[in-house]
C-alpha cells in the first residue's frame, strides 16, 4: 500500500462488493493540555471538543464543547468550525470550512492538532438494496445509508437524522418505523418548526383540564397518543429552550408531565428526530441543551445531499414517474431523454431531491421548457480554447434563459406581468424571449 507521504493517495472512497472503504485519518494533539492524545477515525466523521461524546475529547478550556468536525469525503477531508468561541485555524489561517488533501495542523484555542492520513481504511457496510421505504438510489452513499437505517430499524434506540433540506429525512424516519417491531402501532409526525410556541407544549406533552384559559377538558399529547409506536420530531432544532427539559425527561425516564398535572404519566414510544441544523453548533451557541443532544444522538445518521449521488437521478426520475402513474405516458418521454438527464446531473440541486421532484412536476406541465434550447438546459461548459467574450456570451444567454423561464412560471405564463416584474416593457421582453429561443 502507498505510504502516507504519497500526495496522490487521498481520502477517495473505494467501493467493494459489500462495503465502502473510507480512508482513515489520524488526529494527534501535539501542543496544549492534552498533548499526546490521539484518535484514528472509525468512519467518515470525527468531532473535536471538550464534550465527552467528542471523538477527540480535550480538557482545554479555550476549546468549545463541540469545536470542529472533520469529514472524509471523495478526495479530501472537510474541516468545519462549529461556531466555536475561539475559532479554528489551519496552517495559520482562520477557517469556517476548508478542504484538505494531506497533512495539516489545526489550532483550537491553546491546543494544536496534527492531521495525517492513515494507511488503513474503515469499512462501512453497504446494503444490497436499491431502495428503502420511500428512499430511492443505488449509489454507494445511499447503500451505506440503507445499512444504517436497517440497523436502526432492528433496534429501539433514539435516532437523530441529519441532512440538508430536501434530502428525505421524513422518508428515512418512515422507513425505520415500517421495518421496526413497532410497525403495527402509529407513526406520529410533529413539525417542531410549524407549531406556534404557545401551542407546542400542549401538542407534545398534553394538558389537564383547567391548566390554562380555554382548557375545558384534559388532552393527551403525542407521546401518550403514540403509545407503542414511533414519534418523529422533525426540525428538532426549532424546539423552544423551555421545552427541551421536558423532552429530555421523555427520553431518560420514559414519562411525560402534562401541563397542570401533579404526577407524570409513563409513555412507551420510540423517538426519531431530524434537523437540517448543525446541533453541535446550536449547543455551542447556547440554543440547544448538550444533554438533550447527547440523548437524541444515540444513533446519528447523515443523509447525503443529491450532489453527492448524482448517478441516482435516472432512478429518481423513474420513481417519480411510477408514483405519478405516468411511466408509459407520452409525457414521460422527454423526462427520459439522455441529453436532458445528463443536464440534470450537472445542476447544483441546493434543494436536493425535493427540488428535483418540483422540477419534474413543472417539466410535465411544460415539456417544451425543459428540452435543449429551453431555459432549463444544463449550464455551458467553460472552454478555455474559446475567447473570453464568447464564453461570457454563452453564460449571459444561459442566465437570461433561466431567468425568463422561472419568471414566466412564477407569473403563470403572463408575459405582461413577467415584463413588469423584470422592469422592462413587454415588447423588449418578447425580444429577449426570442433571442433565448423561447416561445
Amino acid at each position: 500500500m502507498a505510504s502516507e507521504q504519497d500526495p496522490k493517495l487521498t481520502t477517495a472512497a473505494v467501493v467493494r462488493e459489500h462495503t465502502l472503504a473510507i480512508r482513515r485519518f489520524v488526529l494527534t494533539a501535539v501542543a496544549g493540555p492534552n498533548a499526546g492524545a490521539r484518535v484514528v477515525s472509525a468512519g467518515q466523521r470525527v468531532v473535536i471538543g471538550t464534550h465527552p461524546s467528542a471523538e477527540l475529547a480535550l480538557s482545554d478550556p479555550t476549546v468549545s464543547r463541540f469545536h470542529c468536525e472533520l469529514a472524509a469525503g471523495d478526495g479530501a477531508i472537510t474541516v468545519r468550525d462549529l461556531g466555536s468561541k475561539n475559532g479554528t485555524r489551519i496552517n495559520g489561517l482562520s477557517v469556517v470550512e476548508a478542504q484538505l488533501e494531506g497533512t495539516a495542523t489545526l489550532v483550537l484555542g491553546r491546543s494544536e492538532i496534527e492531521l495525517q492520513l492513515a494507511d488503513t481504511y474503515a469499512e462501512l457496510p453497504l446494503s444490497p438494496r436499491e431502495s428503502f421505504g420511500g428512499l430511492v438510489g443505488k449509489s454507494p452513499a445511499m447503500r451505506a445509508l440503507y445499512a444504517q437505517l436497517e440497523r436502526a430499524a432492528a433496534s429501539d434506540v433514539t435516532v437523530l437524522l441529519l441532512g440538508e433540506t430536501g434530502t428525505g429525512k421524513e422518508l428515512a424516519a418512515r422507513a425505520i418505523h415500517e421495518h421496526s417491531a413497532r410497525v403495527a402501532a402509529p407513526l406520529t409526525v410533529v413539525d417542531c418548526g410549524a407549531i406556534p410556541h404557545s401551542l407546542i407544549d400542549g401538542e407534545l406533552f398534553g394538558y389537564e383540564r383547567g391548566a390554562f384559559s380555554g382548557a375545558e377538558r384534559a388532552r393527551p399529547g403525542v407521546f401518550e397518543l403514540g403509545t407503542g409506536g414511533t414519534v418523529f420530531l422533525d426540525e428538532i432544532g426549532e424546539l423552544p429552550g423551555d421545552l427541551q427539559p421536558k423532552l429530555l425527561r421523555v427520553l431518560e425516564q420514559r414519562e411525560v408531565q402534562r401541563m397542570g398535572a401533579t404526577q407524570p404519566t409513563p409513555v412507551d414510544v420510540r423517538v426519531i428526530a431530524a434537523t437540517n441544523r448543525n446541533l453541535r453548533a446550536e449547543v455551542n451557541a447556547g440554543r440547544f441543551r448538550a444533554d438533550l443532544f447527547y440523548r437524541l444522538a444515540v444513533l446519528e445518521v447523515q443523509l447525503p445531499p443529491l450532489r453527492e449521488r448524482l448517478d441516482d437521478i435516472p432512478l429518481l426520475v423513474d420513481s417519480f414517474l411510477r408514483v405519478s402513474g405516468l411511466v408509459e405516458s407520452p409525457e414521460a418521454a422527454p423526462l427520459r431523454d439522455p441529453t436532458w438527464l445528463a443536464g440534470l446531473a450537472r445542476q447544483g440541486w441546493r434543494g436536493n431531491v425535493r427540488e428535483l421532484r418540483n422540477h419534474l412536476e413543472r417539466a410535465l406541465l411544460a415539456p417544451a421548457d425543459i428540452m435543449p434550447g429551453s431555459g432549463w438546459e444544463a449550464p455551458p461548459e467553460v472552454d478555455t480554447n474559446q475567447k473570453l467574450a464568447a464564453v461570457r456570451e454563452q453564460w449571459v444567454r444561459y442566465v437570461e434563459r433561466r431567468y425568463i423561464v422561472e419568471l414566466l412560471q412564477k407569473h403563470g405564463g403572463n408575459v405582461s406581468a413577467a415584463a413588469r416584474a423584470a422592469g422592462t416593457d413587454r415588447a423588449h421582453f418578447y425580444r429577449i424571449m426570442a433571442a433565448c429561443g423561447l416561445r
